[in-house]
């Protein structure tokens, strides 16, 4: 962390503890409102006759000469081939690559932006009417999960794991509709699922049911991660998770 950055986090620690009065929490807490207002009425609105997508996660960070980018515009393509969309987070790197093979099949590209510090900026292709810019992460994520039909998951840090165990939560929970979670990339995700199977699922007491390891399906190429999806919607209509 550069002195200008630690500069800046302290003085939002600082800000945070600062006594305010009532009129100013209550004026500064309405315009918040307004604001997170705006953002859920807008992705509603654009989002909203879209058809059946598929949400591509992974990291920001992937060059475009590495075998996941490379993956991950392969899935968008078939995707698209056959007949969903595609919703990225909007960024460079596998969200990049996801827009990149959806729009090489004239496919909906979608992307859902959010305002970062740094790494984030919006690629060259997605749809322009399709293009959203998110201030709140919680309002980005309702937009991913509530017009997604599915998730495939490559590798990426923490934001592409909080997707990940966001949706498997709410599936887990019933707080939505099952759809298919996808994970790319065995050698990537095979410490995790270990962790799962033996801390979660056989810790003591344990924190997960054996048929919640159904929830998610792990591949190691573009044709498997498709025919997860496609499998899955031979069983069952596509629809809005809620």
């Amino acid at each position: 962390m550069s002195h200008i950055d630690e500069k800046n986090s302290e003085d939002r620690i600082r800000r945070a503890f600062e006594e305010r009065d009532w009129n100013e929490i209550k004026s500064e807490n309405s315009w918040a409102i307004f604001k997170i207002m705006s953002e859920f009425v807008e992705g509603f609105e654009k989002l909203a006759k879209i058809g059946p997508c598929v949400s591509i996660f992974g990291s920001a960070r992937t060059p475009r000469d590495h075998e996941y980018y490379q993956m991950a515009e392969e899935i968008a393509a078939k995707l698209v081939r056959h007949g969903y969309g595609v919703i990225t987070g909007g960024g460079p790197g596998i969200m990049e690559a996801g827009n990149k093979g959806a729009y090489s099949e004239g496919g909906k590209s979608v992307g859902l932006n959010i305002q970062l510090p740094f790494e984030q900026f919006n690629n060259i292709y997605i749809d322009r009417d399709k293009l959203l810019t998110f201030d709140y992460f919680f309002v980005r994520k309702v937009m991913f999960i509530k017009y997604a039909q599915g998730f495939v998951v490559l590798p990426g840090g923490f934001g592409t794991l909080d997707e990940f165990f966001e949706a498997l939560t709410l599936i887990q929970t019933n707080k939505i509709a099952r759809f298919p979670i996808v994970l790319v990339g065995k050698d990537y995700w095979g410490g995790l699922v270990d962790w799962i199977k033996k801390t979660l699922l056989k810790g003591d007491p344990n924190y997960i049911s054996e048929s919640d390891l159904e929830l998610f399906s792990v591949v190691d190429n573009a044709t498997d991660a498709v025919k997860v999806i496609d499998e899955f919607y031979s069983k069952y209509l596509l629809s809005p998770n809620f």
